[in-house]
């Protein structure tokens, strides 16, 4: 099986690729190396992926139509794009980076996919399209119109373009909306890392809801396990009797959204309490209201990932975030590298 992976330098998708080169696949990677967080760590994921037989790489964006179309001149079995401008905050500074990536760069990959007959393209979504959402948990069924930030938009975006091209071309598509993931090399800008960064040096930390936060951490083993097991179901046409009215989750084309979460959602106070139990330390914390574009709480309803795909996460947040200390002190151990 010969696979291409977006965005193989970034947390999720270097843990991708080092799974399917375990199971014996071809991966063929791509990724811009852009400095929207620290470049080293990104070249670092690489590092351990380039030693694979089966790994063959680029520095690529998806923004670059003639570049993406060279890249398609290439036959592969299955395409997983986790390639995207990520951040919620960031959105407000730069909101460009996410017209061009996610939205630009989204469209090139759907063209590459259709031209060349791509038997399923996994695509990255996000928690975040649930948006202004009161109704927990989060179900794929639900309502997703009213996003709070652009990324977030971006990504719902991302999913009414997979449907299109999956109902005009019948180019199977499979969205996976993933709920705050974390683990060993993980984005620096993701406030696990910024809360391990700052205990270890003794730092204040900002808690953004004064504290009134739950996020469903979901740790990076099980989303990865979640995307093997749907890359290997590429959705089919539905019955266009039998469906009136689709929904987000059922369509008459093959096409297809699973949320992949730990459906255990966390309060932020008891997740630092956790982070601080692990490392020894207690830190100072500064209370700060909630910031635009975020949501105050997520819960993954995931009763079509358990029924359909027969998988659940299951890592407690115990467990995630031991390994990701470990992996932490370990990593920036001895001031060889510093956290960016």
């Amino acid at each position: 099986m010969k696979v291409l992976v977006t965005g193989v330098a970034g947390f999720i998708g270097y843990h991708l690729a080092q799974r399917l080169l375990a199971d014996g696949a071809q991966v063929y990677g791509i990724d811009n190396l852009n400095d929207y967080y620290d470049v080293s760590l990104k070249e670092a994921r690489l590092a351990q992926l380039h030693p694979h037989a089966g790994f063959g790489f680029e520095l690529l964006d998806l923004a670059d139509r003639q570049g993406m179309a060279q890249l398609f001149q290439s036959d592969f079995d299955c395409v997983v794009n986790l390639a995207a401008q990520a951040g919620v905050r960031y959105s407000l500074q730069n909101p460009f980076a996410y017209a061009d990536s996610n939205m630009t760069g989204f469209v090139n990959l759907l063209e590459g996919c259709r031209h060349r007959q791509i038997k399923h393209l996994v695509f990255a979504s996000s928690s975040s399209v649930y948006g202004a959402n009161t109704k927990v948990p989060f179900a794929v069924s639900d309502n997703v119109d009213h996003p709070v930030s652009l990324y977030a938009a971006s990504k719902k975006a991302n999913e009414l373009m997979a449907h299109v091209y999956s109902h005009l071309y019948n180019l199977p598509t499979t969205g996976l909306r993933f709920f705050t993931v974390y683990g060993p090399w993980g984005r620096p800008d993701m406030a696990y890392f910024k809360f391990v960064k700052a205990i270890e040096a003794g730092e204040a930390i900002d808690v953004y809801n004064f504290g009134k936060m739950k996020r469903d951490f979901t740790y990076i083993d099980d989303v990865i396990e979640g995307v093997v097991r749907v890359m290997h179901k590429p959705p089919q046409a539905g019955n266009f009797n039998r469906i009136s009215t689709p929904s987000a989750s059922t369509s008459q084309a093959p096409y297809k959204i699973y949320n992949i979460g730990n459906n255990n959602p966390v309060e932020l106070m008891t997740f630092i309490q956790v982070i601080e139990k692990i490392m020894g330390k207690t830190t100072e914390k500064n209370f700060l209201p909630i910031q635009p574009g975020d949501i105050p709480s997520t819960y993954a309803d995931v009763d079509d990932l358990i029924r359909e795909v027969g998988f659940k996460p299951t890592t407690p947040i115990a467990t995630g975030l031991e390994r990701f200390v470990h992996w932490y002190r370990e990593y920036y151990s001895a001031g060889v590298k510093q956290p960016q």
